[in-house]
């Protein structure tokens, strides 16, 4: 099974840059997106005729938002956390199947000079909770943009970012015990090198420099480790300051 998962920064103004062609290409089981700025009836969906879509998406318009296509049919679709303080921005989305759960999730960001830092921290333990429960039923795969660089080796420029947001010690805390809580962070079971980055500012030529952070990601349960084959950072397909991120599971 093939799963990607992608931060489209707006499915609108991906569309305008190829992401139909991109999502047709891929033949993916699973696709799941976040940051989608829209409502599913402002956009043109034809693209993905031959997949069940699932959108959760922001309150306010133009903000947040995740999408989830599937070629299977899910035996349950939940939308949020189930916690109402959280549960107005469309940050998550949970699928249901015979053997796992998929959870697409959008972290929130903690804001210039960590404004958001108390919110994103209530988030982090509300959201590890959601999923540790869902795990005492089936395995769990949790996949999306968490805000967040987990170690040094994450990010181009750690020392420069300690106090910034997505590289606070609250926020490593946070990724910090879902690891500990028996989750797996795929990318690092096939990679454990430097230079590998999912965005980029826009700012000074950051991309094309390779000043990035690595802060989308797939994690899963334990349970699941012996059926995991691949993980990798599509860094080369544009589109968004993110880039896809994909595993692929027997």
């Amino acid at each position: 099974m093939k799963f990607i998962s992608w931060n489209v920064n707006g499915v609108r103004a991906a569309l305008k840059k190829g992401f139909s062609e991109y999502f047709s290409s891929q033949n993916a089981d699973f696709f799941c997106i976040q940051e989608t700025k829209a409502k599913k009836e402002q956009v043109d969906d034809k693209w993905a005729k031959n997949y069940y879509s699932f959108w959760n998406s922001a309150e306010k318009p133009g903000y947040s938002g995740t999408a989830i296509f599937s070629k299977k049919e899910p035996l349950e679709a939940i939308y949020g956390i189930g916690i109402s303080q959280h549960d107005k921005e469309g940050r998550v989305i949970t699928l249901k199947y015979n053997d796992f759960f998929l959870v697409n999730v959008y972290t929130p960001n903690s804001q210039n000079e960590l404004k958001r830092l108390s919110y994103r921290k209530d988030w982090d333990s509300s959201f590890l909770s959601y999923v540790l429960n869902l795990e005492k039923t089936l395995p769990v795969i949790i996949c999306g943009d968490l805000n967040v660089a987990h170690k040094e080796i994450d990010l181009a420029r750690p020392k420069q970012n300690i106090k910034n947001p997505g590289f606070s010690p609250e926020e490593r805390e946070g990724f910090n015990k879902i690891i500990a809580s028996g989750f797996i962070d795929t990318f690092r079971e096939f990679e454990i090198g430097e230079g590998y980055y999912s965005w980029w500012s826009y700012r000074a030529r950051a991309r094309e420099r390779n000043i990035g952070w690595r802060i989308d990601y797939w994690c899963v349960s334990h349970q699941l480790k012996e059926r995991l084959r691949s993980a990798s950072i599509m860094n080369e397909i544009m589109g968004s300051d993110h880039c896809p991120v994909t595993i692929e599971l027997d």
